[in-house]
């Protein structure tokens, strides 16, 4: 059984000769120049997301710099420590 499916894009003529000259250079399909292609898009959507969630809660819980971090970080350390002894 087939682990991939088969789809159709279009795609610009310049831009599918750039593609096929990188894939042809680094020894790969076209298949894999747009997988690895579509992964890389869909990780950095996932980090921009990730990075305004994390804006949006330093400034509910008033996070101004790595230092105002540090400290949430050592206070939840030293708060847990206390709950094992």
């Amino acid at each position: 059984m087939r682990t991939t499916k088969l789809v159709t894009i279009s795609i610009m003529p310049e831009l599918l000769e750039q593609a096929e000259a990188m894939a042809k250079e680094e020894h790969r399909t076209k298949s894999e120049l747009f997988r690895e292609a579509l992964r890389n898009y869909i990780e950095e959507r996932e980090w921009q997301y990730l990075s305004r969630y994390g804006h949006k809660k330093a400034q509910e819980l008033g996070i101004k710099n790595e230092d105002d971090v540090a400290s949430l970080i050592d206070e939840y350390h030293n708060e847990h420590t206390e709950c094992l002894k």
